[in-house]
């Protein structure tokens, strides 16, 4: 990511504020001026102006992203939240989210007039910009390289871990930092659980095995979700993939600007539902990836969030079948003016890996 954007998303956000804003969660300090600390923070006023802080570990990251997004930087002691108290006064806007209670007592102890917001940045950082989609386009890539290693590799008498593991090794094999969460790999009746825990069982045949993963690349996440057939299925878990891949399809159709969330998430919803399997899919149809795995904006049932124009959101429908196994395809998409353009480019016809 180059250090252009950083100077115009400080200067974005202080055209949305009305009193200056204390900015301490770390991925968003990150999007607003590129430094990456794990204790960083980023005063920003409404006429433009910021300071960055951060303790000596990261003075000298501190200057140059300072530099870098047009803002000043300033050497806070390791305790930040007690330097930064004697350094804030009047109306300052905090994160409601992230700063908890003991922190917010801190920051009060200076004597400033706390006012709390809710997603500001947040909101900015849901419209990516062109290098932040070609970064994830590239993670995608990675994914899409992963899988079909795993897939030439073979599933049956490895362990769900051992594939788990593998996938992850072969992100860093193919450039990625790393894996942008823990990767999920669910078979037999494991894979009726959206979330479930990888474990040490072999994947035996005759089964469905869920794939959950995604690379992460310069902290970009991507996300992707494929489920293979280790054999011939029993009758149940066959239509359930052709019902789940023709709610995903259903799903891409919807997802464009003006869309609510709500409304996109009931397009593959239906499809489930008509098919007789309308509670056997219980989450939300997606979200949005960025910096964080899971960001906004949200597709699932009364989301009022509408989409917009290079929102980059998931698509993921799933089945779960009690006892049997289960079904999710997964695509990471942006949102365009034509419709989603979809960035995982792993086939979604089921195939058969031994």
């Amino acid at each position: 990511m180059s250090a252009a954007p950083y100077a115009g998303r400080i200067a974005a956000l202080a055209a949305t504020l009305e009193q200056q804003l204390l900015v301490l969660e770390p991925t968003n300090v990150r999007y607003l001026s590129g430094l990456r600390s794990t204790n960083p923070a980023l005063l920003v006023q409404p006429s433009g102006d910021a300071t960055l802080f951060s303790d000596f570990r990261y003075a000298d990251a501190g200057r140059r992203a300072a530099a870098a997004a047009g803002s000043s930087f300033t050497v806070v002691e390791r305790s930040l939240l007690k330097d930064i108290t004697g350094r804030i006064s009047g109306r300052v806007g905090f994160e409601a989210g992230f700063v908890t209670y003991a922190a917010w007592q801190e920051l009060c102890a200076g004597g400033a007039e706390l006012v709390p917001t809710q997603g500001v940045v947040e909101q900015l950082r849901a419209v990516k910009d062109e290098a932040e989609i070609d970064v994830i386009r590239r993670a995608c890539a990675i994914t899409t390289q992963a899988y079909e290693t795993i897939a030439t590799e073979g599933l049956i008498g490895r362990t769900e871990r051992e594939v788990a593991a593998r996938i992850e090794a072969l992100f860093h094999a193919y450039g990625a930092d790393g894996a942008a969460f823990p990767s999920i790999v669910a078979a037999h009746e494991n894979g009726a659980r959206p979330h479930a825990d990888t474990r040490d069982v072999a994947i035996g045949p005759g089964t469905l095995v869920t794939i959950d993963c995604g690379a992460k690349l310069e902290g970009y996440c991507a996300d992707c979700t494929r489920t293979f057939s280790t054999g011939d299925l029993p009758a149940d878990l066959q239509r359930a993939y052709a019902v789940c891949l023709a709610a995903q399809l259903a799903g891409l159709e919807a997802i464009r600007p003006g869309v609510s969330g709500d409304t996109a998430h009931q397009a593959a919803a239906a499809v489930i539902a008509e098919a007789g399997w309308g509670d056997a899919f219980g989450h939300g149809l997606g979200h949005g990836v960025g910096l964080d795995i899971h960001e906004a904006p949200t597709l699932r049932p009364a989301s009022q969030d509408v989409l917009v124009a290079a929102n980059v959101v998931s698509c993921e429908p799933g089945i779960y079948l009690d006892g049997l196994g289960g079904v999710r395809i997964e695509d990471l998409v942006v949102v365009r003016e034509g419709g989603a353009e979809v960035l995982t480019g792993y086939t979604k016809e089921l195939v058969t890996v031994h």
